[in-house]
């Protein structure tokens, strides 16, 4: 069986009127359940839905290794 043309052949089973809404449709469903999901099973999603809220400094977290970035103390360019 000839597998580079093997997906072309579903159409002469499945018209494309019915598989095409179905797919879509199938796709829009999980869609819909991995957001459920992430809304459900997560803290920080709703907290990011409610939008711009003001945090107090204290419940910040930072990291020592980020807000510690060395750069040299000569950058130097190579021209011709």
């Amino acid at each position: 069986m000839d597998f580079e043309y093997a997906n072309a052949k579903l159409w002469l089973y499945v018209k494309p009127s019915v598989g095409l809404p179905v797919f879509l449709g199938a796709v829009a469903i999980v869609s819909l359940i991995v957001h459920i999901g992430v809304l459900t099973h997560t803290s920080w999603y709703p907290k990011f839905l409610e939008g711009n809220q003001k945090m107090k400094v204290s419940q910040v977290e930072t990291t020592p290794a980020v807000a510690a970035v060395a750069l040299p103390q000569q950058v130097t360019l190579a021209s011709k």
